[in-house]
């Protein structure tokens, strides 16, 4: 735990919700949550701060590509399910269910 990294968290923080002003704080320390489960497989409370701030990062990235008009990832497959973080998951079929 670096108070660095600490004061850069909260820099990137501040940064990132005013680039999504409709999101309210709760909100964003939830996505980044669910980002830091989908990209580290653990959950927020978990997470060492340094890999906090890649998660931040990369959300913070992607809110300024989709400002910008660039696409941030190519578009998912049509029968594509994608995630909260906007990756492509293959759709697994229930038990007893054939595709």
């Amino acid at each position: 735990m670096s108070p660095d990294t600490q004061r850069q968290l909260l820099a990137t923080l501040a940064e990132t919700l005013a680039l999504a002003p409709d999101i309210r704080f709760g909100q964003l320390i939830a996505h980044l949550g669910f980002l830091g489960e989908d990209h580290l497989e653990r959950g927020l409370s978990d997470l060492e701060d340094d890999e906090l701030l890649a998660v931040l990062y990369r959300h913070r990235a992607e809110l300024l590509a989709r400002q910008s008009g660039a696409p941030a990832a190519s578009p998912p497959a049509p029968s594509a399910v994608v995630s909260i973080s906007g990756s492509e998951i293959s759709p697994t079929p229930a038990p007893g269910v054939s595709s």
